[in-house]
This record gives C-alpha cells, structure tokens and sequence, in this order.
C-alpha cells in the first residue's frame, strides 16, 4: 500500500530536487531516509522516483517553520546517494536553498510582501544562517524574470542569498589545515570552507587545461581515481575525518585554478 505525501517537484539553481514539510516526514530518521530514496528512487537509474540519475537532480530539501528567534524558516538538505540507496545530509546545498523561499511562500509557511520579500533561513546541516529575497509582486511568488546563471537554460526571477558568517562551517574554520596552501599526493592544493569545504587545485599540476567538458572528465578514470585519493588524504587534514562514504565521492565536481586568461 502506498502513503500519499505531498511535496513539490522545483528547481534550485542548478539542482533540481524534491521539497517537503517536515511534518509531512516520518519523525523517526530511517524510516524517513527509505521515504526520501523511495521518493527519488531507488538503484542507479532511479527509474521508480522522481530523480534522474543524477546527483545534481536526485537532491531533497526539508523545511519547517523554524524553532529559533532569528530565523524565520528551518532547512535541512538532505542528498539522496544514487546507486547506494542512502541519504547524506552532511554537507549543505545553496542551489536547494535558493528554492527554500519561494516553496516557504507557496505553502503558507511565510507571508509574502508587496515587492520583495525577505525570509531568514536557519541552515540545519550547518546551523548557520542565510537571508533571502524573493520575487513577490502582490504578495505572490514571481518566477520570471531575467536572471540567467552558468548551467542552467533561459532565464528567470533573481533569488538573492545572503550568507552569514558561513566561514568554518564544516571544517571549524576558513582554512581549516591552518595553511593558505598544503600539498597531497605530490599536488598544491587549497582547503578551504566558506559554507561548503573545497579543495582548489592548478589544472596544470593534473595534465589539465580547466577547460575540458565535464563529459570528457567523467571518462577519464585515472583522473578521477588520482582526484579521490587527494580528497582521502586531505579529508582528516580538514577536520572531516574519513570522508570515504561521504556524498562527495560521487558527487563533487573538482575545482580548478585554470592558470589561463
């Protein structure tokens, strides 16, 4: 028997996921974590869900009315793992947040204002904070607009982020090795955490230009076997300790200093 669960199928910058209220979830965290993988399918395919095979489009957002006085709503970003049949809901999404506003709006969760409405959005992965603004000509979410952004087609209403004091979130601190450059399997590399950890190499120091196409990097088993050994040895450098089953191993794009013009 199937159990009807109301959400809401948006795009998010650059993702694509499903949003529910979490008083529609279970309370109890597995039993939730089967609800959202069956939600977006299970298997590598995710033929039975809502989810495309993707990490990029297999993402949840879970929002609430928020428990503290200086936010207005709760999220936690919670990614479905494709292919392992697990949710990670350690690291955060700002593409997800970006949609956070508008879907608050829509279910009743905030009232819109006239014009622009601004909405404090308590970030549970992290505990951190990010103000946003949306779109709301008379009172009601707007989504066109010409607002364009890289990997998405056309255009559509701005949502605006405003972070706060997301340094060290993950990690504890804005270079949590201490150092502005270290180095890992021969290679320069930069740890930093400003609202999600990242590691930022020189293409060149990989045989790389910076330029490939994601397409040509996703054949290139070497490289990405070389990219992953990295991220081990720097994970328990950057406070994360092992970070092998963790959601980047799937689904983290590398970051590149091209060195070019």
């Amino acid at each position: 028997m199937q159990t009807p669960i109301r959400c809401m199928l948006m795009r998010g910058g650059s993702s694509k996921g499903l949003y529910f209220r979490a008083e529609d979830l279970p309370a109890d965290t597995n039993l939730r974590d089967r609800v959202l993988v069956a939600a977006m399918g299970a298997g590598a395919r995710q033929i039975d869900g809502a989810g495309g095979a993707h990490p990029l489009t297999s993402k949840i957002a879970i929002v609430s009315p928020s428990r503290s006085g200086d936010a207005d709503i709760d999220y936690l970003f919670a990614q479905v793992v494709v292919g392992e049949n697990r949710v990670d809901t350690t690291p955060n999404c700002g593409n997800m947040l970006a949609g956070v506003g508008a879907f608050a709006v829509e279910n009743g969760l905030v009232r819109a204002q006239n014009g622009v409405t601004r909405i404090r959005v308590r970030m549970l992965n992290s505990g951190n904070l990010c103000k946003l603004e949306i779109s709301t000509p008379g009172g009601a979410v707007s989504y066109d607009g010409d607002a364009r952004i890289d990997g998405v087609p056309g255009t559509s209403a701005p949502v605006i982020c405003h972070y706060l004091d997301v340094a060290g979130s993950a990690c504890g601190s804005l270079l949590p090795t201490g150092n502005a450059t270290d180095e890992a399997d021969g290679v320069a590399v930069t740890c930093i955490d400003n609202g999600m950890p990242v590691v930022v190499l020189r293409a060149e120091d990989l045989g790389r230009t910076g330029y490939e196409s994601r397409e040509e990097l996703d054949r290139d088993d070497a490289f990405k076997r070389r990219l992953e050994a990295i991220r081990l040895k720097l994970g328990p450098r950057m406070n994360l300790g092992d970070v092998t089953d963790k959601v980047g191993k799937r689904c983290a794009d590398p970051t590149f200093l091209s060195g070019g013009p």
